[in-house]
């Protein structure tokens, strides 16, 4: 399938399954980490996908396009770092946090390749 919209990339589609699954598992953690830890990674995994789209519209230029992959992948960093702290807090099963870790790794391998082939995601002139 020919990509046509960036909710078409598999690394977006990814992205927003484990910005969903975040948003849904932080509803169980304590109520004093509403104004930290929870919309700290609740940020981060969403942004991770807003930046994917962002690229995509950016995607003409090689080196804007990359520097978006490259915002996205350091907010799915920053996701995996909060994860790991949540997981460290005890708000998170070991199990549960092993496979979103898991999967925030998968996008950013994803990501790497995109930054280090740009070109072949640029548009094709008309």
């Amino acid at each position: 399938m020919m990509v046509q919209r960036y909710q078409d990339l598999d690394v977006y589609k990814l992205a927003f399954q484990l910005q969903q699954d975040v948003f849904r598992i932080t509803k169980s953690f304590p109520k004093e980490e509403t104004y930290s830890l929870i919309d700290q990674i609740r940020r981060a995994s969403r942004s991770t996908g807003a930046n994917i789209a962002e690229a995509w519209r950016k995607r003409r230029y090689s080196a804007h396009f990359v520097s978006k992959l490259t915002d996205s992948d350091g907010e799915n960093a920053e996701t995996q770092h909060w994860l790991a702290t949540a997981c460290d807090c005890g708000y998170l099963d070991k199990s549960v946090y092993m496979d979103l870790q898991r999967r925030s790794d998968e996008i950013g391998a994803k990501l790497g390749s995109m930054i280090r082939n740009p070109e072949i995601w640029k548009p094709k002139e008309r």
